[in-house]
């Protein structure tokens, strides 16, 4: 697969929030997925990861509840939400190994669903808070135009769309708060995925999709 360049990256709030293991497991999935394609962001987590590392070790000791040991087994057997995996090499494919976990494989595994206009998605399951999905947007079409009640998190995986704040090509990431309104398009020559993440349902101005937003949970 022919490399990008990646021009759109992460925060430094947002990274050291997943680096602090304090964000939803979507947004956790969808910046583990895009560390693990962007050098730069991989750095500054490390930087960061670094960061925290000594704050704990310059920390003093403080005394155990009695709870303690229950919240470390809860964890130990998975009852409590984990954070996405680590970033990792590039794998062959089209999903990094992050996101290729969560899927049980790569593009070919996909189980999608029509939301129409040629517009597909796939919800991966994820711990209450936030919530994450697959896109596949046909060369040339367009996501109806929309606000937000949050925050998004859209990480471009094949293809690139356009919109108002810019173009988004394999490893960009785009995010989208409660000032954003765009109408993302899909360049035309190759389908777009994208990765995208959500805390609060998605504010459209179309009849339309409003009346099918309850259906489709975005």
């Amino acid at each position: 697969m022919t490399m990008t360049t990646i021009t759109h990256h992460l925060t430094d709030d947002l990274l050291m929030a997943y680096a602090a293991g304090t964000l939803p497991e979507a947004f956790s999935l969808v910046i583990a997925t895009h560390v693990s394609l962007c050098d730069d962001c991989r750095a500054r987590l490390s930087g960061f990861e670094a960061l925290g590392g000594s704050v704990l070790e310059s920390a003093g000791v403080a005394e155990m509840s009695e709870a303690s040991l229950h919240a470390v087994l809860a964890r130990i057997s998975g009852t409590a939400p984990a954070k996405a995996p680590e970033p990792a090499a590039r794998p062959k494919g089209v999903f990094p190994a992050p996101l290729q976990d969560y899927v049980g494989g790569d593009l070919d595994a996909v189980r999608w669903r029509p939301v129409g206009m040629g517009v597909r998605q796939a919800i991966l399951q994820t711990e209450k808070g936030a919530t994450v999905r697959l896109l596949h947007i046909p060369a040339g079409a367009a996501v109806p135009d929309h606000g937000h009640r949050g925050t998004e998190l859209t990480l471009v995986l094949k293809g690139a769309f356009r919109d108002e704040e810019g173009r988004y090509a394999r490893g960009d990431i785009e995010i989208a708060d409660e000032a954003t309104e765009h109408t993302p398009i899909a360049e035309p020559g190759e389908d777009c995925i994208c990765l995208a993440a959500t805390d609060a349902p998605l504010r459209f101005r179309g009849l339309m999709p409003r009346l099918a937003q309850p259906f489709l949970r975005i």
